[in-house]
């Protein structure tokens, strides 16, 4: 056995490492995997609310038929929670006006009213996931990782005088900077899987355009000799770990020559999007595989991914809504808008069923799933897109990384949101005894 191998290891070729997950036969450097014991945590995001009379289930406890709008998550009802009644009392305008789609993203993880500006004088506060990244990215490649759907803009007036930095980040670093999202999968591919030598980055590059051959190609030796050394468990999980590696990168190159086929058009006066699929299904769906793979290889604990800027007016007509979703929000009352805004809602549900299957289907260094090591929420800063309140918002709590009991409707009367991630700091182990306008633990 090859002593400056450890059961951490990973795979290198021209200008590339691909990490690896935790493998038993290998060698041990440490008494106990790093991340045997890891807690991880998630935060996706959705714009405009939620149409909440098909969100809300019947009754508080033990889930049964779940409404319309949650259905897609059936298969999954032992592995969440829907939790009613919080508000996020730093949406409110508190005195500022008209404003509402910035101060619910900007607020969602703070707990903090954002000043408004659309100059450079931005200030909200530091986000929840910054907080637990403290803590939990301290023994990863990247403490954080921040994924997005749309880019979105970080100067310019983009809500009633406040600054697109606003409604364009979810993730804050400083009460003063936010942390930019990346939403071109080619680009989150690279950084998660690239060397950080930029003359071997460029050649790695080159070789790839030149030669069509995966990244995987170029580690192909180390990974012969490297199963060598294994037992057939271990054997079994490489090969099913880079094979999700390299349906990824083969779904990259897809959409590279999907976009390369279009007939070209009038350029638009802004950037041509790079590796970024047209479809919006299958850029979250991409995200999402790019999420568990980091994950698996232990890289990033703690991620957050909007599905949309808030104040988002993407139409959906693969779905059959070729109307913009915010337009569809402030419906008024009328049936044909309500309906519109459910369909939304339950196509960004589908990508979460999609998400939580990857994660249950994926094995943990311990032999569980993802799914078991990681608390997710999911939700938006507005509880019905046409009253642009933000009480009773439209939340989830998804995944057994606490080992606290889901497949509940717990309800609440008007309780802080920074509540809930105030509970998820203590069990998993990034504790403070307060975070943004927190009153308290909330019971979860």
């Amino acid at each position: 056995m090859n002593p400056n191998i450890t059961r951490r290891t990973a795979l290198k070729g021209l200008g590339t490492v691909i990490a690896l997950p935790w493998l038993e036969s290998l060698a041990v450097a440490a008494p106990t995997a790093p991340s045997a014991t890891a807690k991880r945590l998630a935060f996706l995001y959705v714009p405009n609310g939620a149409h909440m009379a098909d969100w809300t289930p019947a009754a508080e406890g033990k889930l049964g038929t779940l409404p319309k709008t949650l259905a897609p998550l059936d298969a999954f009802k032992d592995h969440f929670s829907v939790i009613s009644g919080l508000k996020l009392d730093k949406a409110n305008a508190n005195g500022d006006g008209p404003g509402d789609h910035a101060r619910a993203m900007s607020s969602f993880l703070t707990g903090r009213q954002a000043r408004k500006t659309h100059g450079a004088d931005i200030r909200v506060g530091k986000s929840a996931d910054q907080h637990a990244a403290g803590v939990l990215g301290v023994d990863t490649r990247f403490p954080s990782l921040e994924l997005g759907i749309e880019r979105g803009g970080q100067a310019g007036n983009c809500d009633s005088g406040y600054s697109c930095a606003y409604s364009s980040n979810l993730s804050w670093r400083s009460e003063i900077t936010p942390n930019a999202k990346e939403t071109d999968p080619k680009a989150v591919f690279q950084r998660l899987f690239g060397n950080n030598d930029p003359k071997q980055v460029s050649e790695a590059r080159a070789k790839t355009e030149l030669y069509n051959k995966s990244i995987l190609d170029f580690v192909l030796d180390d990974a012969k000799s490297l199963t060598t050394q294994l037992g057939q468990g271990d054997q079994r999980k490489l090969d099913e770990y880079l094979s999700a590696v390299r349906e990824v990168e083969q779904q990259i190159e897809k959409t590279k020559r999907a976009n390369a086929d279009r007939k070209p058009v009038a350029k638009p006066d802004m950037a041509p999007p790079a590796g970024v699929p047209k479809d919006v299904k299958e850029h979250i769906r991409l995200m999402c595989d790019l999420m568990v793979l980091a994950y698996q290889a232990d890289l990033t604990r703690v991620v957050t991914l909007p599905l949309a800027d808030d104040g988002s007016n993407r139409p959906y007509p693969l779905i059959g809504v070729p109307e913009g979703h915010h337009d569809c929000s402030h419906h008024g009352k009328n049936a044909d808008k309500q309906a519109k805004i459910q369909k939304i809602n339950t196509f960004h549900i589908e990508q979460v069923a999609y998400l939580v299957g990857k994660l249950k289907s994926t094995k943990d260094v311990n032999g569980a799933s993802l799914l078991d090591s990681l608390l997710m929420v999911y939700g938006a800063g507005i509880g019905d897109g046409d009253r642009h309140n933000h009480d009773d918002l439209p939340i989830l709590l998804i995944g057994n990384g606490a080992k606290i009991q889901t497949g509940r409707h717990l309800k609440y009367d008007n309780v802080p949101l920074m509540n809930l991630y105030l509970s998820m700091f203590e069990k998993v182990g990034a504790p403070t005894k307060s975070f943004g306008d927190s009153t308290g633990l909330l019971k979860i």
